[in-house]
């Protein structure tokens, strides 16, 4: 027998704002037509003034407790998956444990900003593994609206305000490929290519927040490579195929590379699990956010097996294997 980490619950919170390409052209010089066929993002949702990331989080830790039927006495930690936290300290994750009305166990952040949740389930998969956790709350929220430079049009219609979370309790398994849980993750990062995204601005350089920088065209590069990459790890590690997957749920930052990534593959278009057009780039909330949304609409099933991925900057990229 071996012990596992599954997820019994799902949750997540999007603003109540959205804003439209088309009221972006109003703003900088673009059009629904441009951004959609560079990116496939029609809208996303802005957080409202004063709410911030910790707020989001709390809403959808909320609904994953609900759905795996916790609550905060039962959670013995709480990972924050963010890029923007509510205060350069404390972690914003023990404001999510206030809120919860949770004093006991313990809470921090991660930040790997897009791969972030890949990594926060990495950590507390482990942490469960090491017998140290039994029941963890794992969140990906970010207020990406706050770093953008609203006059930037290569940057400020990718992004969008949002949070994703699940519930990961200890489960003794037989110890196969069919087991349900955590099977496998995989995690990177190269810090060379770090000028091709990030933010310009930070407490101990410039003593402010700062705008996020990209290069759009290479990172777009690293990504498809990267990630084609993580996926064969998963696979690889687990003696599993790509036929074996039942789900493929990607970071959502580009439709492009998202298409890219399930052509690499060879999976049907269908099984692709597909957010990015409504809810732009959520950094670390885009993966759960997703799943959430396919485990509440029914597609994704008991027994599925689910492969998430992501790349952020850093560069950061990983991916895990999980049969849900």
């Amino acid at each position: 027998m071996m012990r596992r980490s599954i997820i019994t619950g799902t949750g997540s919170y999007l603003p109540e704002r959205v804003v439209t390409n088309d009221e972006l052209a109003e703003r900088v010089d673009t059009s629904d037509e441009w951004i959609v066929s560079r990116s496939g993002i029609r809208q996303r949702h802005v957080a409202a003034e004063g709410e911030v990331t910790s707020d989001l989080g709390t809403k959808a830790a909320l609904k994953a407790m609900e759905a795996a039927g916790v609550t905060a006495d039962d959670i013995d930690m709480i990972i924050l998956a963010t890029a923007t936290p509510d205060l350069t300290f404390p972690a914003s994750a023990t404001t999510i444990q206030k809120n919860l009305g949770m004093t006991h166990g313990y809470a921090f952040d991660i930040q790997a900003v897009c791969t972030g949740f890949i990594y926060a389930l990495a950590t507390a998969d482990n942490f469960i593994k090491a017998g140290q956790a039994d029941r963890v709350l794992v969140i990906g929220a970010e207020t990406f609206s706050r770093i953008l430079d609203w006059k930037d049009r290569t940057t400020c219609v990718l992004f969008g305000d949002g949070a994703g979370a699940i519930v990961l309790e200890a489960d003794e398994q037989p110890g196969t490929n069919q087991d349900r849980g955590m099977l496998t993750s995989h995690l990177h990062a190269d810090g060379r290519h770090r000028d091709l995204l990030y933010v310009d601005g930070g407490p101990s350089s410039t003593q402010t927040t700062g705008f996020l920088k990209m290069e759009g065209r290479e990172v777009f590069k690293h990504a498809v490579t990267n990630l084609a990459n993580v996926v064969g790890e998963a696979l690889e590690a687990t003696g599993l195929s790509a036929d074996d997957i039942d789900w493929l749920i990607p970071h959502q930052a580009n439709k492009r590379i998202i298409d890219g990534t399930g052509r690499k593959l060879k999976m049907d278009p269908t099984k692709v699990v597909v957010t990015v057009d409504r809810h732009g780039n959520t950094s670390a909330a885009s993966v759960p956010l997703a799943l959430d949304e396919a485990v509440r609409d029914g597609r994704i099933k008991k027994g599925d097996l689910l492969l998430l991925e992501a790349m952020g900057g850093g560069f950061t990229w990983g991916s895990a294997l999980v049969r849900f």
